[in-house]
């Protein structure tokens, strides 16, 4: 028989869109002979729904949405559509109360066909790390003393798992023990470097220990700071990969399920690292102002790198007539930022204008001499010239409409080399997770990549003087960012170390770091908590980013 996985792009609250995203799938799948279609965790609500939750109003639009779905796919005939929703049982219970025994809300998937929900299976394990807060929001389905859920389709008895059910043993043990003879998992995996290769590697394991194939539904798109990369695939009892879905995009995979039982169809190729993080990207810019409803983007064009790798992504996803560049030359700008910032915006064909900001710098200053008297020039001026071109930026978004993107990267967010009400000013942080080696290497993978530029040649779109030229804020004469911070090679693997590893200060020192650099770099992250508190959400694309998943109090005595 055939089977398919719908790879769909939800949002979070969108019950009618996400309903008709989810019939036309199963339409389509049904059109093309497939009996049993499967689609993502949530697909109902969109993923991470979050306190919408708590709200009576939410769990009750749920309901009556799923029931609609099901009515209107009563006509496809032999189909059953499996969906990921949020559930309640009976009485809701206090929804004041914290207990999450008392409120019975579960993490469900739903089977429906003939225009009835056949059965409801309710998620057994619940992550509470990373990004993840499923335990605030849901109760395991053996609160519910629920069991495996396991249905006849076309003669193959399928037993349903969710996300965090098939990383262990139980479940799926469990499912085995009910009879399935193929395990069907709906997901909604926010996206990492390289989780791709562990989901399948992790899911391989699964299908070994239980001798069963496996399918592997996967939501796609962006959700305020995560994306969901797709990339759904199947594996046969061995764990070899015997389909897979293409990344990045909305998809619906048809299988064949042979007599062997052996679930076979196209298998897209996994993409390099750099081209995972350019997707991942350009689909969270795309996704966030798509969602949002904003009708374009302003960036602050500085002629560095920084600037310039935002610009290439921002175009890559909202295409050049929704992108405006603003050049903001200061008395320490250099003739190359302009003439490189103008070299850019020509190639990327976006609209590119110019403020000079030393008239407004000297009237603050001067406003300023009489309160500042007898001190000397510091970062208080630098601050200034940052602080006049956020203020200029927010003041085109509130004239147009558009948003701003920040273009700070990690290693600026981690050591506070950003200015608050400055560079920080703005809507959306797209490469807050992006440190600044990774921002190199994804310059380069660009420019490599053949690209039609605005005069209509094939060429990189990124000037090479920008990614080779020193670093520098360019907020004081011959200024470059290693006057003030550690070579980028060096930061960055600290701060990997140190952020996204939770290594200790000595554990550092001992793996060859040296012991001033690390005490530096470190006593930085520690200071700069209450700036990153008070940057824009951005997006995620490590396994530990400045967010969800970072949560570290700004008061803090503790220095390890």
């Amino acid at each position: 028989m055939k089977v398919a996985l719908a790879q769909i792009n939800a949002k979070v609250g969108d019950l009618a869109g996400n309903a008709r995203l989810l019939a036309q799938s199963a339409r389509q799948a049904h059109g093309q002979g497939a009996c049993l279609v499967l689609a993502p965790e949530l697909a109902l609500c969109g993923y991470p729904p979050e306190d919408l939750l708590l709200r009576p109003a939410f769990m009750q639009a749920c309901a009556e949405t799923l029931a609609g779905l099901a009515a209107e796919l009563a006509d496809c005939v032999g189909l059953h559509l499996v969906v990921g929703h949020p559930h309640q049982f009976g009485e809701r219970g206090d929804l004041r109360s914290k207990s999450l025994a008392v409120q019975q809300r579960f993490n469900a998937a739903s089977v429906l066909a003939g225009g009835r929900i056949l059965g409801t299976y309710c998620k057994r394990e619940l992550p509470n790390y990373q990004v993840f807060d499923e335990r605030r929001y849901f109760a395991s389905g053996r609160d519910a003393g629920q069991g495996p859920l396991v249905l006849d389709v076309g003669g193959v008895k399928v037993g349903l798992l969710i996300c965090e059910d098939a990383w262990f043993d139980e479940p799926a043990r469990a499912a085995c023990g009910a009879g399935a003879e193929l395990l069907c998992v709906l997901n909604a995996s926010p996206f990492h470097l390289d989780k791709a290769g562990e989901r399948e590697a992790r899911m391989a394991e699964r299908a070994r220990a239980t001798g069963r194939p496996l399918l592997y539904s996967h939501l796609v798109g962006g959700q305020d700071e995560v994306v969901f990369d797709g990339a759904s695939f199947a594996l046969d009892a061995q764990g070899a990969v015997t389909a897979r879905a293409p990344a990045f995009e909305s998809a619906l995979l048809v299988l064949e399920l042979g007599a062997d039982g052996v679930p076979r169809g196209a298998v897209a190729p996994v993409p390099e690292v750099e081209a995972q993080a350019w997707s991942a990207l350009v689909v969270g810019v795309r996704d966030y102002l798509g969602k949002n409803g904003f009708p374009g983007a302003l960036i602050g064009l500085s002629g560095g790198i920084d600037s310039a790798l935002v610009l290439a992504i921002a175009v890559d996803a909202l295409g050049a007539d929704k992108v405006r560049a603003v050049m903001m030359p200061s008395p320490y700008t250099a003739d190359i930022s302009w003439l490189d910032a103008r070299d850019m915006a020509a190639r990327l064909g976006v609209r590119y204008d110019e403020i000079a900001i030393e008239p407004m710098f000297d009237a603050f200053r001067g406003r300023l001499a009489p309160l500042f008297e007898g001190r000397a020039e510091d970062t208080t001026e630098e601050n200034l010239q940052a602080r006049i071109r956020g203020t200029l930026l927010m003041a085109l978004s509130n004239k147009l409409g558009a948003i701003v993107l920040t273009t700070g990267n990690k290693s600026e967010m981690a050591t506070g080399y950003c200015t608050l009400y400055g560079d920080m000013a703005g809507g959306f942080a797209v490469i807050k997770d992006v440190a600044k080696t990774l921002v190199y290497r994804l310059a380069a993978w660009k420019n490599a990549q053949p690209t039609r530029r605005a005069d209509g040649s094939i060429g990189p779109v990124i000037p090479e003087r920008i990614i080779t030229r020193p670093p520098s804020a360019e907020l004081r004469p011959d200024q470059t960012d290693q006057d003030s911070l550690p070579p980028y090679e060096v930061l960055d693997a600290i701060l990997g170390r140190y952020m996204e590893e939770d290594q200790g200060i000595d554990e550092i020192v001992a793996a060859g770091y040296a012991r001033a650099d690390v005490e530096r770099v470190t006593r930085l992250i520690k200071l700069n908590e209450y700036k990153r508190r008070q940057a824009p959400v951005g997006i995620r694309i490590t396994h530990r980013a400045f967010g969800r998943d970072w949560r570290y109090p700004i008061t803090s005595g503790f220095r390890a």
